[in-house]
């Protein structure tokens, strides 16, 4: 054996996400494109900064954060992950520490308890963090901080809680790199295609069209998982735990999730091991 490689879930070589911030209006006509189109993603709220019940905006005002009661009606349900983003959207690295945990901690249990769920992940308010809130991210139980950064590639993330995004929805290499994506076959390790943005974005630029091209482009494709943040994230940690003999021709899932993976040898030969169970090949 020279090599084993994950799989995503039914064996598939690709997995896409995407991740949107603030909770504003624009989000539902977002999440009707991705959900037309099969996509999937997390959205990245700040509990502490939702609007008045009843607020009217003034006309031409683009950054129009959704109410509680709207937040609630948007995404509960929806099948799209809900995100921690500061309870107010601060530049966390400038904070005591005290104060920067409090953001997180607030945000996550306000976010739990309005949707009844249990939250793990966040994007970077502002897209900045320094060691210090990447040590509070971690003691407030989130397994994975987004930043603003464009790695213009589609490796797996080397470390989750400063997590790098395959580019912007801006981005000029968007289409190409989506046009890689769909019609090239990863090697040995998998890929992941990560999106992220702002949805008031598109109404700001009244380029609503780039979203639309790209979902319909990489959508519907029997080649990809399309799964939101944390789905991606537990089934890599689930693989990891996958546990080997030493002449590595039986392997034991220790989890509660089907596993996929493929030899280096030969045609690469795909396998799968069910939950609690052992496979000998």
């Amino acid at each position: 054996m020279t090599g084993v490689f994950m799989r995503f879930p039914g064996g598939k070589a690709k997995a896409l996400t995407l991740s949107y911030d603030d909770g504003v209006e624009q989000d539902i006509k977002l999440m009707e494109i991705m959900d037309r189109h099969g996509l999937k993603g997390a959205f990245n709220i700040n509990s502490g900064l939702f609007a008045p019940e009843g607020t009217v905006y003034p006309e031409g005002q683009i950054h129009r954060r959704m109410t509680s009661r709207q937040v609630t009606e948007a995404y509960r349900g929806s099948g799209h992950e809900v995100a921690v983003h500061g309870l107010t959207h601060p530049f966390l690295e400038k904070l005591p520490q005290p104060v920067a945990m409090w953001e997180l901690l607030k945000d996550r249990e306000n976010l739990e308890n309005q949707f009844h769920t249990v939250i793990r992940g966040m994007a970077y308010p502002f897209g900045t963090y320094n060691d210090m809130v990447v040590d509070c991210l971690e003691k407030a139980g989130l397994v994975y901080g987004r930043t603003v950064i464009s790695s213009h590639s589609f490796d797996l993330p080397k470390d989750w809680l400063r997590l790098e995004a395959t580019c912007h929805h801006d981005d000029p290499e968007l289409m190409a790199l989506a046009k890689k994506f769909v019609e090239e076959t990863p090697g040995q390790a998998p890929w992941m295609f990560y999106l992220w943005g702002h949805s008031y974005e598109f109404e700001a630029k009244d380029n609503w069209k780039v979203i639309e091209d790209f979902a319909a482009f990489t959508g519907g494709r029997e080649d990809v998982w399309y799964a939101s943040n944390i789905e991606i994230y537990d089934y890599v940690q689930a693989y990891k735990r996958l546990e080997f003999s030493v002449d590595g021709r039986r392997v034991y899932n220790p989890t509660a999730v089907e596993l996929y993976f493929t030899e280096a040898e030969g045609e690469g030969k795909l396998y799968f091991v069910s939950p609690g169970a052992w496979l000998e090949w």
